[in-house]
């Protein structure tokens, strides 16, 4: 099955299937599915319930399948169940089955049917707006359609000529009988089929009526016999409608739990209001590096192992709460400070000349690929008289406590030498353009002979070997923690961060990152973590910073650890 990370600490889900395991509910076995609607691509909370749904399934030896819910024509494209396949496959799970509500559209009708002739559904010639009104309020019962009393020969033609293509969309629709005063609305005559006349991914125009969600689910998890299933809290109401369909129909028992979704702050994840930042233009498409779909932050530079250790972390309760972003970011960079190597890159750069430094010499200074990963051996990075370093290294005034470069001021330049600035080059604007220095031979590789301290280490990149590049510096998409926190009347776009992208096309890297695949990440020491974009091309790479150094929520999680004794 998956590469899933160790096993989670108990939660509720868990502790359910271990109670099912202990009394033989389901031979001993489970099986979970993945079932999401292709109308979008998959984002960070979809990552919850993929975790969940594969995590526990190979945790106890089970099965999951990946079933799209394909029932609504209108909104679903070939394009998203191919990315859904792609999203799942690199967060390191593999399904067991491959199925389609679409699959069932034969059987489910037939259901349907049995239903009708049971007496337990009819056809009802109420608009959508009457039903509504019919369906009565929390604290009042809802009312009788008057088609609900239509006999069974009636409503078996009735739903044949459906079937058919003889009525127009919305012209008539297929409840289940139940109760129309039950204290739970979903109880309450719900819809089971509508007539729509579209095309279908899959299907075609076979079917011009499609079952709803809530007909098509539970019994599609049926026929895949899943044990558990797994769902969020929104749908804790309709576990009752969910449960009646299974009985009525005398088929397997499948059990519906739900759990809350993940809500992150900063950022929106209603595939509705994701698609209308895509079509507006608002992002660049589905996989801009500052949407929460999958394929974004796959794209920003986001590691699988570090989406899974993240939802292993949050895990699963009743309750619905909000996450924030900092935690996230913090498994992320956690987990890349382990595997992505050093690479030293200047995105705003100075230049500073050495000037006691031979002209035309050059030096191969040794640089520590990984200090956490002793196998990840070292590189070796030219040195000459001309370098260029990142212009807030430098200050002609310096503020109380500044440490870096200044006039008259010593520092170290990593893996290379102590320097000291002896002059400036201004412009006509009195901007500093270029700094001049002089270095200390015997200091090769930071080191100081006669120990005298130096309080400042600062990067830096060879100005005649330095590569050019564009970095894309990235920050929340919103401005508020909760992007639908809007007055009356407005749209959630106005709470956008105009801040959210920046571009630095003027960057200088070293060398080795020259022929950087895309996809591949790296730490820019003392600058945070960056990936190769897709966008770039040969001698002109493309970074996307993919998260910074700074780790607040390594600090408010210790700031709330309690004192040790």
């Amino acid at each position: 099955m998956a590469a899933s990370p160790s096993p989670a600490p108990s939660n509720f889900v868990r502790d359910i299937i271990l109670d099912d395991l202990k009394t033989n509910k389901y031979e001993a076995r489970v099986q979970t599915r993945f079932p999401p609607e292709p109308n979008g691509y998959l984002h960070i909370g979809h990552a919850k319930a993929i975790c969940l749904d594969f995590g526990l399934a190979d945790e106890f030896g089970g099965k999951t399948n990946l079933r799209f819910d394909d029932t609504n024509p209108e909104k679903e494209e070939t394009e998203y169940v191919d990315s859904i396949q792609e999203d799942v496959k690199w967060l390191g799970f593999h399904w067991d089955g491959l199925f389609y509500a679409s699959d069932y559209f034969d059987q489910l009708y037939q259901w349907a049917v049995k239903l009708i002739k049971a007496g337990k559904a009819y056809v009802d010639d109420l608009s959508a707006e009457e039903i509504r009104k019919h369906r009565g309020t929390l604290t009042e019962p809802g009312e009788d359609s008057p088609y609900r009393s239509r006999s069974l020969e009636e409503n078996l033609d009735l739903f044949e000529r459906m079937k058919a293509g003889e009525f127009p969309d919305g012209s008539r629709v297929l409840r289940a009988k139940i109760d129309m005063a039950s204290p739970n609305l979903n109880m309450r005559d719900p819809v089971m089929y509508r007539i729509l006349h579209a095309e279908h991914h899959r299907t075609g125009n076979k079917w011009c009526i499609y079952p709803m969600y809530d007909f098509a689910h539970g019994q599609s998890d049926s026929l895949e016999r899943v044990t558990h299933s797994m769902c969020t809290l929104e749908f804790e109401d309709h576990r009752p409608l969910y449960n009646w369909f299974i009985e009525q129909l005398e088929i397997f028992p499948s059990r519906q739990i739900e759990f809350d979704r993940l809500n992150l702050t900063y950022t929106q994840l209603s595939k509705r209001k994701l698609l209308q930042l895509v079509e507006q233009k608002h992002v660049s498409g589905w996989d801009d590096p500052r949407m929460p779909t999958l394929s974004g932050i796959r794209r920003r530079g986001y590691t699988p192992e570090a989406i899974r250790n993240f939802c292993k972390a949050i895990g699963v309760s009743k309750t619905n709460g909000s996450i924030e972003l900092a935690m996230l970011e913090h498994f992320v960079r956690e987990d890349l400070n382990k595997r992505a190597p050093r690479a030293m890159a200047v995105l705003r750069p100075l230049k500073v000349v050495i000037d006691n430094y031979p002209q035309n010499q050059v030096e191969e200074m040794d640089a520590v690929n990984n200090p956490e990963d002793a196998t990840a051996g070292t590189r070796e990075i030219p040195l000459s008289r001309v370098l260029y370093i990142e212009r807030d290294d430098f200050r002609e005034d310096p503020p109380k406590g500044y440490y870096r470069l200044s006039p008259g001021r010593e520092v170290r330049l990593r893996y290379g030498y102590l320097v000291t600035c002896t002059g400036v080059v201004k412009n006509e604007k009195d901007e500093v353009i270029e700094v001049h220095c002089t270095y200390d031979p015997a200091t090769r590789g930071g080191n100081t002979p006669d120990g005298r301290k130096v309080k400042s280490t600062i990067h830096w990149v060879s100005a005649a070997h330095a590569i050019d590049a564009e970095v894309r510096l990235y920050q929340t998409l919103f401005t508020k923690e909760d992007p639908n926190d809007t007055k009356d009347g407005e749209d959630f776009t106005v709470n956008l961060n105009p801040q959210s992208l920046e571009v630095r096309n003027s960057a200088k890297l070293e060398p080795s990152l020259k022929n950087a695949p895309a996809g591949s990440r790296y730490q820019f020491e003392r600058l945070g973590y960056f990936c190769v974009d897709l966008d770039s091309t040969p001698g002109k790479p493309v970074f996307n910073r993919t998260v910074a150094l700074k780790d607040t929520w390594a600090k408010v999680e210790k700031k709330n650890q309690p004192p040790r004794n």
